[in-house]
């Protein structure tokens, strides 16, 4: 419906923060494990970004986004420590703490959205 069409990329949003936090918990979880690789969630616009396709005759066609994915999981290959591992626990802990005040504000934001459809259906 056309009422509700400014909470699906909002809802979106705390998705990916949502799974954006789980990520990021296991890598510090696995601080300690040897050999190791941190891991990240990206979402699927920013990967077609990454990937750069675009048209270069106007007879192609546009790039299709795949249906269903909307995050994709990759591993980092940053600089290893002694043990192989290559968590940076300062870097994930700082990214945890940013997913974190990206969620609670996108929640605002969705909580702020309701409240003025709440309004527009006659609701207080």
């Amino acid at each position: 419906m056309e009422l509700f069409r400014r909470l699906k990329p909002i809802e979106e949003g705390i998705e990916y923060f949502y799974r954006r936090s789980e990520v990021i918990q296991s890598n510090i979880a696995n601080a300690d494990t040897p050999f190791y690789k941190p891991k990240e969630l990206l979402f699927e616009r920013e990967l077609r970004e990454e990937i750069r396709l675009k048209k270069t005759d106007p007879r192609h066609i546009e790039p299709e986004p795949q249906r269903g994915v909307k995050f994709k999981e990759i591993t980092l290959d940053d600089v290893s420590g002694y043990d192989g591992n290559r968590v940076n626990l300062d870097k994930e802990l700082a990214k945890l703490a940013e997913t974190a005040i990206m969620a609670r504000t996108l929640n605002e934001v969705l909580r702020k959205e309701v409240g003025k459809l709440k309004l527009v259906m006659g609701g207080r």
